[in-house]
């Protein structure tokens, strides 16, 4: 039986990102990541909008505007050190209507307190200046904002991780963590197909499982992961007078949990379109009528999903419209460009976000660690049972974080 000093588990960005930078804190380990599926990234890691945030929509002074200001700076010398192709293609956050005025003016107010790089206030024509075929009355620019290829980054991370002397393990599901009964690698991982591993240490960065392998270990089963799908439209290619230059998004509106829909470059210079935000039957089921029945009772079981979903009722019901019907989707799009059509879009890829939601009905802003603190395996499990976003564009110093509470748990 495989014996290493400690076992990550999750092969997405923030997963890989941690077994990296741990391997490289601590050289004399060894160290293994296990992915459940075939390849790094297969999930919300490769099926995000691939956006490097600025850090312009959070709280002053919070951890998640830290993490993000440090992570567009730290993703980029990244890319750029090791050649990975990005674009600085930056990002309006447009008001179209007076009412969102006021809280434009706030959102711009606090991206400069947390210290956005070069943020302006456009007018009307400034905005056009930009985005030609963009319609507002006033608009955010943060020229910084960036887009990459989160799964190439990922997986990026993972050959360096490897180069460091670590190794990766693919297609090993981690289902049981038990008590080996060696003082020396005393827990024992053990995969569906019951293959297993013994180490001294286990850090699980799970995602849209995050709950249910704190769970296997005797952990809390709050918060739960609740899993909304986002679904995408794409910009036809063949209209080349709709030109989007860059990210267009909303003003957000603090009634609502999500943020609406927006236009999205990516780096093969198609458009992305969207996402609306509906509840999935299925944790990693991508179609519009993907189910699983045991998914679907845990939802339907789930007190604080009931309350979420009564607090924000219309706005599901808007949301659903919005997955099955194209039109309703682009006269929401409409509303910054309005030249788009029903004839200018075709349905697009799919991502599953994995929203941490407290049993009162809340959903979980902030990042969640949980320890096994009873048995034989206290103290030497760590779980990240909650990475919000912006995830991705902070993974590098979300995992310098979440190596240092490894090093004060497991007293490294």
């Amino acid at each position: 039986m495989q014996k290493v000093d400690c076992l990550i588990v999750g092969g997405g960005i923030v997963g890989v990102a941690v077994a990296r930078h741990l391997q490289a804190t601590f050289s004399h380990l060894k160290c293994l990541l296990v992915e459940k599926e075939n390849t790094l990234a297969k999930h919300q890691t490769g099926h995000n909008s691939g956006v490097i945030h600025a850090g312009i929509y959070y709280k002053t002074g919070s951890l998640k505007a830290k993490l993000c200001i440090a992570g567009l700076k730290r993703t980029y010398e990244y890319c750029d050190t090791n050649h990975i192709p990005y674009k600085k293609c930056g990002k309006l956050i447009v008001a179209v209507e007076r009412d969102q005025l006021g809280r434009l003016e706030n959102i711009y107010r606090q991206a400069i307190q947390n210290g956005v790089q070069d943020v302006k206030l456009l007018d009307s024509n400034q905005i056009r200046e930009l985005e030609p075929n963009c319609r507002g009355i006033q608009a955010i620019h943060s020229p910084h904002t960036g887009i990459v290829d989160y799964g190439l980054l990922c997986r990026h991370f993972g050959k360096s991780f490897e180069q460091l002397g670590g190794r990766i393990a693919l297609n090993f599901e981690a289902e049981k963590f038990l008590s080996s009964g060696d003082a020396t690698y005393p827990i024992l991982v053990k995969s569906k197909t019951n293959s297993t591993f013994l180490s001294r240490y286990v850090i699980t960065c799970g995602g849209l499982q995050a709950d249910q392998l704190a769970i296997a270990c005797g952990g809390s089963k709050n918060p739960t992961i609740v899993p909304f799908r986002g679904d995408y439209l794409v910009l036809k290619s063949n209209r080349d007078e709709l030109k989007i230059n860059g990210n267009i998004y909303p003003v957000p509106d603090p009634r609502f949990p999500f943020l609406g829909v927006h236009f999205t470059p990516r780096m093969d210079g198609s458009i992305w379109l969207g996402p609306n935000a509906v509840l999935s039957m299925k944790r990693e089921g991508y179609g519009l009528f993907d189910i699983s029945i045991k998914d679907t009772v845990d939802l339907a079981l789930n007190g604080g999903l009931r309350k979420l979903a009564w607090k924000n009722m219309s706005y599901g019901i808007n949301e659903m419209r919005r997955a099955y019907s194209l039109s309703a989707t682009v006269r929401e799009l409409q509303k910054f460009v309005p030249s788009v059509t029903v004839n200018d879009v075709e349905r697009g890829p799919s991502g599953i976000r994995a929203q941490a939601l407290s049993d009162d009905g809340n959903l979980v802003e902030d990042f969640v660690f949980e320890t096994v603190n009873t048995g034989d395996l206290k103290d030497l499990i760590l779980h990240v049972r909650n990475a919000p976003s912006p995830a991705a564009t902070s993974s590098i110093p979300i995992a310098d974080m979440i190596v240092a509470k490894a090093k004060e748990c497991f007293n490294l």
